[in-house]
């Protein structure tokens, strides 16, 4: 069993604080509910709160729930996340951007296990295991002056670092995960990766972890019934990588060059008399990149290069 996960399930059985850190990307949610789902309350509910969403002029009903009445537009009591839950997990996702007045009033709640509704006399009790996540370094918003550092404290009773994909030993096992649940959703019979394949998944450091790679694997689920291979999705999703991803790509610099125009392309076609090998050596590109843009434009608007290559002449 790995570190984090060991670590995940020794943290579910109390009710401690949990602070799950790691890259944007890496399943710091699904890691939340292996906690709710391993712990004592996992028969309660599993309320989830992205931070970042928040609106300010909502934030404290949002937080504390309301009473009908306490401001234009309520007519009827309105719970709060933390009240709803109760008896459950309570997880804030980026916890790092929760407005700096809300900070005070969580910190409050967490102190003293109750809320007050907006327009309430009395505080109502509640009992609930906290999840946060951040992919920010909050002792850096500390020192910013963004972030409480009392509130720090409370939430980093129990931290835990979720590694990036590119870090874990269990990559290929991640992969089957991923696409069997693709698969099962999108075809009628099971199709699995070869290992050829998988080896050439990892060859990449996948910058948006988790979610990147289940991205490419659903795309490239749709787009093999069009002939379109996995290494022609992989050298299209790279080529178009920021530059202030490129440290995480392999040292190809054919998979790290920007996909040229389609007109660019059919010109460089024509001059080449449609040698892809050439072609993608002139373009400065990967021969994968170069075949999923033909196909992709095959399949978009019926391009034959052997009709277009007399059209190109005239660009």
């Amino acid at each position: 069993m790995k570190k984090h996960e060991k670590l995940m399930l020794i943290a579910a059985q109390s009710n401690i604080p949990i602070l799950l850190q790691g890259e944007s990307g890496v399943g710091k949610e699904i890691a939340a509910k292996f906690i709710h789902n391993n712990s004592p309350r996992s028969e309660g509910p599993f309320i989830a709160l992205n931070c970042g969403a928040i609106v300010k002029t909502l934030a404290e009903s949002l937080l504390e729930g309301a009473k009908k009445g306490s401001y234009t537009g309520a007519s009827f009591d309105h719970q709060g996340i933390v009240q709803a839950a109760n008896g459950g997990t309570l997880f804030l996702d980026e916890i790092g951007e929760l407005p700096f007045d809300m900070q005070s009033k969580l910190l409050r709640i967490l102190q003293e296990r109750s809320v007050l509704p907006l327009g309430a006399t009395q505080c109502e009790p509640v009992d609930f295991r906290l999840v946060c996540a951040t992919n920010r370094d909050l002792q850096i918003e500390i020192n910013n002056g963004n972030f409480r550092k009392d509130l720090y404290f409370r939430l980093n009773a129990f931290p835990i670092v979720i590694p990036p994909l590119r870090d874990r030993d269990d990559f290929d096992d991640i992969v089957k995960t991923v696409w069997s649940d693709i698969a099962s959703r999108m075809f009628a019979e099971q199709f699995p990766l070869r290992d050829k394949q998988i080896d050439m998944l990892s060859k990449f450091k996948w910058p948006g972890n988790i979610r990147q790679l289940k991205n490419v694997l659903q795309r490239y689920a749709l787009l093999k019934q069009h002939d379109i291979t996995l290494s022609e999705v992989l050298a299209e999703e790279f080529s178009k990588t920021s530059l202030n991803d490129r440290e995480f790509i392999n040292d190809n610099p054919a998979q790290r060059a920007s996909a040229p125009s389609w007109s660019f392309i059919q010109k460089a076609l024509f001059e080449n008399r449609g040698n892809k090998s050439k072609t993608a050596k002139s373009l400065n590109i990967s021969r994968g990149c170069l075949c999923y843009q033909i196909k992709k434009h095959e399949f978009q608007n019926h391009w034959n290069p052997c009709e277009k290559l007399a059209e190109c002449s005239l660009a």
